[in-house]
């Protein structure tokens, strides 16, 4: 298989593909790319939209969300889930405007020295943000690698040498290669999909090691649908619901009424202190972060 020939076919199905993004729009700036990055780890891109407008119209620099307290940042982002991820936004927001002058740096490693900030990220904003050449692998990506290149039916586990495959495939021009990561991360969003995939609208599909192997099926452990109803991520997420709807700090017995089993209700909370996600003060009472 040619590598960059196989990229250059996927950039040119990624133009008439492409799903219209706001953070994809000429003139979007770094900072909004890693907001969005932030947003859509683990969240789909339809929940994510809708917040990621609302909070760029509040909060356009990392200078604006600097200034703010953790608590507006927690209710900002709502119900998108992991809140931690909140918090991490801001202190990299601050770290920007302390370490960079409120410019979001264009350079993998000082992107990853960012709180939390990873490979994926770090290299998804240099791309994305500064249309620098990365090979930019998530999920979608790896999935997109292990069937095009090794046959697999699924990705498995990362692998060390997931950036070197996906480099691979990217076409010689700088510019096409920018535009490689994104149409590779959209193929697999779109087409090379878990479980089964639509290859019948896949530009590659007469190149698929897969494909040409006879898509056999997976042969590693099923992968785990994780569930949501009960578990201790529900019951955070509730305990959080009533501090971001309260206008003053609220006594443990409004936090009680969230939940009704006691015990699953106090690791829970116990959990949201220890991550900063929400306060005890002098009286007793609860709130979400203030510093």
């Amino acid at each position: 298989m040619d590598g960059p020939a196989t990229g250059e076919a996927i950039v040119d199905w990624y133009a008439g593909a492409a799903r219209d993004l706001p953070w994809r729009q000429p003139g979007v700036d770094a900072w909004a790319v890693l907001v969005s990055e932030v947003m859509l780890q683990q969240t789909p891109v339809a929940r994510v939209e809708p917040v990621w407008r609302e909070w760029m119209a509040r909060w356009p620099t990392p200078a604006a969300v600097a200034l703010v307290s953790p608590a507006d940042v927690i209710r900002a982002w709502g119900k998108l889930g992991y809140p931690r991820r909140a918090l991490r936004l801001r202190e990299a927001a601050v770290a920007v405007v302390e370490r960079h002058g409120g410019v979001v740096p264009d350079d993998v490693v000082a992107l990853e020295a960012l709180p939390g900030v990873g490979t994926y990220t770090a290299r998804a904003v240099a791309c994305f943000g500064y249309g620098r050449p990365q090979p930019v692998v998530d999920t979608n990506v790896r999935r997109v690698v292990a069937r095009l290149v090794h046959g697999r039916a699924e990705a498995g586990n990362a692998r060390a040498a997931d950036l070197a495959d996906i480099a691979a495939l990217a076409p010689p021009d700088p510019a096409r290669a920018t535009r490689f990561s994104v149409a590779a991360m959209e193929l697999g969003a779109l087409v090379c999909v878990a479980g089964t995939p639509r290859c019948g609208a896949c530009p590659v599909r007469d190149r698929c090691a897969w494909v040409l192997a006879g898509s056999p099926p997976h042969d590693g452990a099923p992968r785990r649908v994780q569930k949501f109803a009960g578990t201790d991520r529900q019951v955070r997420g509730r305990l959080l619901d009533v501090l971001r709807a309260a206008h003053a700090p609220v006594p443990v017995e409004e936090l009680d009424a969230a939940w009704d089993d006691a015990v699953q209700r106090s690791r829970c909370l116990y959990s949201l202190l220890t991550d900063g996600l929400v306060e005890q003060i002098d009286d007793g009472l609860f709130t979400l972060p203030q510093s």
